[in-house]
C-alpha cells in the first residue's frame, strides 16, 4: 500500500507541499504546520504518523526538514 500522505521535497524558499490522498493541503513550514493540515483534513492524533512510512512519505531531503527558514520540531 502507498503512503496516504506524501510531504513533497523542500522549495528553493522553504516549506514542503503537503498531499493527502492526492489532494493538496498546504505549504508546511514545521511538523506543526502538517499536524493542522492533517487535522484539518480528519486525522485528529497525526503527529505519531509523521515517522510511520506506512501513512506518510518524505519525499527529497531529510525528513522533518523544511527547507530554507524552516522550521522541525523533531
Amino acid at each position: 500500500m502507498a503512503a496516504r500522505i506524501v510531504i513533497q521535497e523542500p522549495s528553493p524558499t522553504g516549506g514542503r507541499r503537503v498531499r493527502a490522498d492526492g489532494t493538496i493541503l498546504g505549504l508546511a513550514h514545521s511538523d506543526a504546520d502538517v499536524v493542522e493540515f492533517l487535522r484539518r483534513a480528519g486525522l485528529p492524533d497525526a503527529e505519531p504518523l509523521l515517522d510511520d512510512p506506512a501513512w506518510v512519505e518524505w519525499r527529497g531531503g531529510r525528513p522533518h526538514d523544511y527547507g530554507e527558514g524552516g522550521l522541525s520540531s523533531a
